[in-house]
């Protein structure tokens, strides 16, 4: 092979190569939000981050056990991540299992350490739904500082510290609890709220 054409096979494939890399980093800069709240560090998933979940997935959801912080489910909407956001209610729901994510406490109050849960979202018709659903312990607020606090409480939802794989190797979890928002680390309690339906 002549140098001519070994320098144009080599110049075309460099070419090739960059063009991809630009279009790859441009799909993925200019992908649709999604109605994930997402934690804002990526932490160890530098992919797709940490975004608030439901326990299992497919036909295996489980809205009887603590919420998680998961990495973040795609290409499309995994309903067990997909929120909508109330703003006058603070409540975050997930629509397609009709629950809203709510501190676990007892009598509208929380305490440290507390874990998240699914329960029925409260309403004016419902104004407690269950024992420990009612419309304080599902009223969030995204703050200026990117923290996501229960309503009037200094009270805010921290990802755990370590992080596990699930089922899947190519997964990842971490715990999910309240702890006061002037303790937590910023890196495990700010969120990206959920993007409008």
């Amino acid at each position: 092979m002549s140098w001519t054409k070994l320098w144009r096979r080599n110049w075309l494939l460099a070419t090739g190569v960059v063009v991809v890399a630009i279009f790859w980093n441009s799909v993925e800069a200019f992908a649709p939000a999604k109605p994930y709240v997402m934690l804002k560090d990526r932490l160890d998933r530098p992919h797709d981050g940490y975004c608030i979940d439901i326990a299992g997935s497919g036909e295996w959801i489980d809205v009887n056990v603590p919420l998680s912080a998961h990495n973040c489910k795609g290409p499309g909407i995994a309903p067990d991540q997909a929120l909508q956001r109330d703003l006058r209610s603070g409540q975050l729901r997930f629509p397609a299992f009709n629950v809203c994510v709510t501190a676990l406490g007892r009598a509208g109050r929380t305490l440290p350490q507390m874990p998240l849960v699914a329960q029925p979202c409260a309403s004016s018709t419902a104004p407690m739904p269950t024992p420990f659903a009612t419309a304080s312990l599902q009223a969030f607020d995204f703050r200026n500082d990117g923290r996501l606090e229960l309503r009037h409480t200094g009270m805010c939802v921290v990802a755990g510290t370590r992080s596990d794989a699930t089922f899947s190797h190519q997964d990842r979890w971490r715990a999910l609890q309240m702890l006061p928002c002037d303790q937590a680390p910023l890196t495990l309690s700010q969120w990206q709220p959920p993007s409008p339906p």
